[in-house]
């Protein structure tokens, strides 16, 4: 059983941080969080300003949930008005983790126009099929299938998890990253539009995933996520910054255009900074919870 001590430096909400939608396939039981990362199972809890944590190692908790940011920074980097300054205070402690990328991407594939409870179903499918099998304190916990597992099932097998339409786009993909040793570790050092470009190259893979993908695994923290409740508190709380007939006509409809997209992704990612992509994070959260 591992420990971990947090400081004034290092604020951390561990509920906050799993509970936020970022990452689907954590599960409670009790006080204690029970996660497969790669081919790693493990569990963790918080008590007060101590991590208690059990089959990984202080490092591996640290780099995940990101313990060696300077949270306190980027919170006051991105704290440039009064409704962010709310959701920061609300949720303070919420940290961006860093996932596995081919999890993330398919994950944030199976997302497509899917609640968050719908979305978990699907992932689990995926793995409970085609993952392997381990045992963690007497509970099943099943990997998360590989690229290479993925390209020997047919999309019909994949349709059976849940995916619909996204079936044929999952198999494509893994079978484009496999066939060109695809490299997410390559991804991680170039900038952001470069890593955007070459993710929008894939199919099935949008603005919006492609800026999950970045923000959530490859570590760029300047993406900035549109989805329609990021969209909503553009729209209650930032359309000063936009003119009257963009906010009429986005207001209106269901999803965006890949150039409405862009417009208000460009917008929190000027008017927010190197740091957008935790802004987009506490608004998010805040405006599912909290905002009437």
């Amino acid at each position: 059983m591992g420990k971990l001590c947090l400081t004034d430096s290092t604020p951390f909400n561990l509920d906050h941080t799993l509970k936020c939608g970022q990452a689907f396939r954590w599960r409670k039981h009790g006080e204690w969080w029970y996660g497969t990362v790669r081919d790693k199972i493990f569990k963790i809890k918080q008590t007060g300003d101590t991590l208690v944590f059990e089959n990984v190692d202080e490092s591996f908790v640290e780099r995940y949930f990101s313990l060696d940011l300077d949270l306190p920074r980027i919170l006051s980097s991105i704290n440039k008005d009064h409704h962010i300054e709310r959701a920061i205070r609300r949720f303070r402690g919420l940290r961006i983790v860093r996932q596995d990328p081919w999890e993330c991407l398919i994950s944030y594939m199976c997302a497509t126009n899917k609640n968050i409870p719908a979305i978990k179903r699907s992932i689990e499918a995926l793995a409970n099929r085609f993952g392997e099998k381990k045992t963690f304190e007497g509970q099943v916990f099943y990997t998360f299938p590989e690229p290479h597992k993925l390209t020997q099932v047919s999309a019909e097998e994949l349709k059976k998890c849940g995916l619909g339409f996204r079936a044929k786009h999952i198999s494509e993909t893994a079978k484009k990253i496999v066939k060109e040793d695809f490299s997410f570790e390559m991804l991680k050092r170039t900038d952001y539009m470069d890593g955007k470009k070459t993710l929008l190259r894939l199919r099935g893979v949008g603005h919006k995933v492609a800026d999950c993908v970045l923000l959530f695994s490859l570590e760029k923290l300047e993406a900035f996520p549109v989805d329609v409740w990021v969209k909503r508190a553009i729209l209650n709380h930032y359309k000063k910054h936009f003119d009257a007939k963009f906010l009429e006509r986005v207001s209106m409809k269901k999803s965006l255009s890949p150039s409405e997209y862009e417009r208000v992704n460009s917008f929190g990612r000027e008017y927010f900074g190197e740091y957008a992509g935790y802004a987009q994070e506490y608004l998010f959260h805040y405006e599912r919870l909290c905002v009437i």
